[in-house]
């Protein structure tokens, strides 16, 4: 049976949680997004986030029926994982899952903060402990609360893929066509997550290829 995508990545992204810690993109720089690539036999997961103004030049909510058929053209294009990051054709790749959709900041922050409860982090429980009012408002500072609620307006993009591949030791090239769809991304920061742990990329505009031979 085959593996959802998001299961791919929770588990072998398990053993690669201090790699990540390290390396914390921040979502809102424009040009620069995210890409998580893991490998797991047969299969490679993997895991897009893209700031709205790398893939339809902004990041205010689509009203317009102009800036709509944007979004959906966008959308469309980022389910089409081959496309943007090609692998060699000796891989034998096809795609047994694709999804893609746009994303805004404040649903971004409701997921983080219900993450952030679940670790163990509510408020209420913190005010069981004893803390004031002043006190939930330093921990929102520190923990960026504050910020990310003056940030609402920004969206994502978010995409998720699943491939099914012949020969994975032949993936050792992958091709960025991701950056001839959208000409205002710049950068994507890259994690490839495989038998040997996690490894990170930075692979740019201007040099759109990744070379994992020394992962296989």
């Amino acid at each position: 049976m085959i593996k959802p995508v998001s299961a791919v990545l929770l588990v072998l992204s398990a053993s690669a949680v201090a790699a990540e810690e390290t390396r914390q993109l921040d979502a809102h720089e424009h040009g620069v997004g995210q890409l998580d690539i893991a490998f797991d036999g047969g299969k490679i997961a993997m895991e897009l986030h893209a700031p709205g103004a790398d893939i339809v030049g902004f990041e205010y909510a689509a009203e317009s029926s102009e800036d709509r058929a944007k979004v959906d053209a966008a959308v469309a294009t980022l389910a089409r994982p081959l496309d943007l990051f090609s692998l060699p054709v000796a891989a034998e790749c096809s795609v047994v899952e694709a999804s893609a959709s746009l994303k805004s900041e404040e649903e971004h922050d409701d997921d983080a903060h219900a993450a952030h409860k679940e670790e163990g982090h509510d408020h209420e429980e913190h005010a069981d402990e004893g803390h004031t009012d002043e006190d939930h408002a330093a921990h929102d500072e520190e923990h960026g609360h504050e910020e990310h609620a003056d940030e609402a307006g920004h969206t994502e993009f978010h995409a998720e893929y699943l491939l099914d591949c012949a020969n994975p030791a032949q993936a050792k090239l992958i091709t960025f066509g991701y950056f001839d769809a959208f000409p205002n991304a710049l950068e994507l920061e890259v994690q490839v997550i495989s038998d040997s742990g996690a490894t990170a990329f930075e692979v740019e505009r201007d040099a759109p290829s990744l070379d994992l031979r020394d992962l296989f």
